[in-house]
């Protein structure tokens, strides 16, 4: 069976919310970052890790969301972050993102309780699913054990996907764990479940594997080079393609990514508003920034058209 039918791309990024000095959401910067990746072929995972997602109010990301569609933007190239511990925040957010007409809804766990069981997380979404009760509602859901500290089983997301065939699509892994991914794929694929991979390091596995390809932070910076490869990942070239982003993604991952990412991002606009972070993030010090900049030189790094 082929993979359930939607209009979101191969590759998409959580992006980067540029915020004012207040640190309320930069309107202005926010639009022209997702313009350029739409531009770039990348979909819009707003407000997830990378955006910084749980720094902001349910309100502050509507209004937000609102803004992007009124600018222009489509919201079926959008697959918001809606996940949060209480229930009422998810269904307020989700349905905002339906009312919008977004793609999908990417729904973290409720990651501040920890040894939780299969069966909490099973009905955690299911009060979700049934008291949206909407036909439209596509979910994706979102695995990041570096972060919630627990990785959510295969056999949940099977039930869940068994319970609810035409809202539970798909998936994020990041994990970090190519043996787990490919788990989910074998697992889940075959059904027409769409699995993600966390990071663009895995981009080739998880298309040749029957993945639908990746979310990843570093889609904010190299865009172009990640879609292409996911538009061209049975090319003669792909794999020295691949070893391309592999190294980009290395050079960001040296330091605190998102401070990193968006001193990248300050010093290619122009804009020193992007080097804003949410406490208790905080920017990267003259130092560290003097040598991101020098290391991403030496790659010949450049973000044309932002």
């Amino acid at each position: 069976m082929a993979l359930h039918a939607s209009p979101l791309p191969a590759v998409l990024s959580p992006v980067l919310t540029p915020v004012q000095a207040s640190g309320e959401i930069h309107l202005d910067l926010f639009t022209r970052q997702c313009k350029w990746l739409l531009a770039n072929n990348v979909g819009l995972a707003v407000f997830g890790t990378n955006s910084e997602g749980n720094s902001f109010s349910v309100a502050q990301k509507i209004l937000a969301l609102e803004h992007l569609v009124k600018q222009g933007l489509s919201p079926s190239q959008m697959m918001p972050g809606t996940g949060a511990c209480a229930i009422d925040d998810v269904v307020r957010m989700t349905r905002a993102t339906l009312d919008l007409g977004c793609a999908g809804a990417l729904m973290l766990p409720p990651f501040y309780y920890k040894g939780v069981s299969e069966d909490g997380l099973f009905a955690y979404y299911a009060r979700i699913i049934e008291t949206i009760a909407s036909p439209l509602l596509k979910i994706y859901i979102y695995n990041i054990p570096p972060v919630v500290t627990f990785s959510l089983p295969v056999t949940l997301l099977a039930r869940l996907v068994k319970a609810y065939p035409d809202t539970v699509v798909g998936m994020k892994d990041s994990s970090g764990d190519w043996t787990y991914t490919k788990s989910c794929i074998d697992a889940l694929a075959a059904g027409g479940f769409r699995v993600y991979a966390g990071s663009e390091t895995f981009l080739l596995s998880n298309l040749r594997a029957g993945g639908a390809g990746c979310i990843s932070a570093t889609a904010n910076m190299n865009p172009a080079a990640i879609s292409h490869l996911a538009a061209h990942w049975q090319d003669a070239g792909a794999d020295a393609h691949q070893a391309q982003l592999d190294q980009v993604r290395a050079t960001f991952a040296k330091y605190p990514m998102i401070p990193a990412m968006k001193a990248a991002a300050a010093r290619f606009t122009h804009s020193p508003d992007w080097a804003n972070v949410c406490p208790p993030l905080v920017p990267l010090d003259s130092h560290l920034q003097e040598k991101l900049y020098a290391d991403l030189d030496a790659i010949h790094f450049t973000m044309p058209g932002l």
